[in-house]
């Protein structure tokens, strides 16, 4: 059968990922909890010595630049990007994950925690991928250090699963039932993880979400750095009308398309883009799926779809494997392209200077593609 070949070069390890997946949420909380028990110490009694953050002393906290400059610190590109964008070199910056790295598997450092409790601003995402960020913040001494969540920046909606998704209604379940008795053991364990997620967690891949963050970073960074917010309002009026061009160029390819329809053989971290530009979606998984492997119902749906809407490339995101891509594009006679979710970039990418309107920008080259 189709689905027997195209599956054929994407099963070797299958079963070993797939049962690391249904422990990575627990190993990635030992591994964090384990650092957070080393390095709380250390935070506390740097505090207790004079070097941590203490309220209402922010001008002479030793982890000030020496400059005068405030730290600024984020754990993934888009805040960093849009942080540059604002200060430039007026601030300390500091990205946590580091560049090539995938997000999901991000695991903070006893560094990372160290930088987070010395900084001036913290900036995170929010959502289930930033659980351990809760953490550490209720664990670090009492400082002024101000925090900004992007997901009270925009309105959330949830993360969905569409039809023919691993583990959507009626499509992907052909492989479920020999599998109950395995998984019962892990069931109450994993619950939690198994479960539809609270908010789809990647608000900026809308270039008016984007806008709205932007705002809210030049609010902070005003509120603790008065002295230069005049050049922060001025740098983020500026960067918001890059953003509204991109944004009108994006409403200009819908509107001239054929059709609608984006076909990701990934994960789909896009919800917020689709919403925002009308469009429709089928992919492999949810944007925050742990899976790597499709199931075969999900892989024949994908390769019917293409074939049906005629889409002349399937898509993938940046970074990540592009097994299932290739798999669906070589039975359907396309081709793969990358739609940058712009999570992160590559270690020569951010050595270039790629940004987040660089990628985006290229995201409308591919979006008048596959959309014609």
């Amino acid at each position: 059968m189709i689905w027997n070949s195209v599956l054929q070069n994407m099963s070797a390890g299958r079963k070993r990922r797939e049962s690391a997946g249904k422990r990575t949420g627990k190993r990635r909380r030992s591994a964090f909890a384990a650092a957070l028990l080393g390095v709380s110490a250390a935070i506390i009694a740097a505090g207790c010595a004079g070097t941590g953050r203490v309220q209402g002393d922010t001008e002479s906290s030793e982890h000030l630049s020496e400059d005068g400059r405030i730290s600024v610190v984020t754990t993934i590109f888009p805040p960093y990007d849009f942080v540059r964008e604002i200060a430039g070199e007026t601030v300390d910056l500091k990205m946590l994950l580091k560049p090539g790295e995938e997000t999901h598997s991000y695991e903070p450092t006893p560094q990372d925690i160290i930088a987070i409790q010395n900084c001036d601003v913290f900036i995170y995402t929010g959502g289930e991928n930033d659980v351990w960020v809760e953490d550490i913040l209720s664990a670090v001494p009492e400082s002024d250090m101000m925090t900004l969540r992007l997901a009270d920046c925009v309105e959330t909606v949830e993360e969905e699963e569409v039809e023919g998704m691993k583990g959507s209604a009626g499509h992907s379940h052909s492989e479920a039932s020999h599998d109950e008795d395995a998984h019962a053991e892990d069931a109450h364990d994993e619950h939690a993880e198994e479960s539809v997620h609270e908010i789809d967690e990647h608000v900026w891949t809308s270039p008016v979400n984007a806008s709205l963050i932007v705002e809210r970073i030049k609010d902070v960074l005003s509120q603790v750095d008065p002295s230069r917010s005049a050049l922060y309002e001025e740098n983020a009026l500026s960067y918001q009308e890059e953003l509204k061009e991109l944004d009108s160029r994006f409403r200009e390819v819908v509107s001239d398309a054929k059709r609608d329809i984006m076909i990701f053989g990934d994960r789909f971290p896009f919800r917020y883009f689709a919403d925002e530009y009308g469009l429709d979606y089928y992919a492999a998984f949810p944007g925050c799926a742990g899976d790597t492997e499709p199931s075969a119902a999900t892989m024949v749906f994908l390769i019917e779809k293409v074939r049906e809407e005629k889409v002349p490339a399937v898509l993938k995101m940046e970074l990540s494997n592009d097994d299932i891509a290739n798999a669906i594009a070589e039975a359907t006679g396309t081709e793969v392209k990358v739609f940058y979710s712009c999570h992160n970039l590559s270690a020569d990418d951010f050595e270039n200077g790629e940004t987040y309107l660089s990628m985006m920008q290229k995201n409308v080259e591919t979006l008048k593609e596959v959309l014609n």
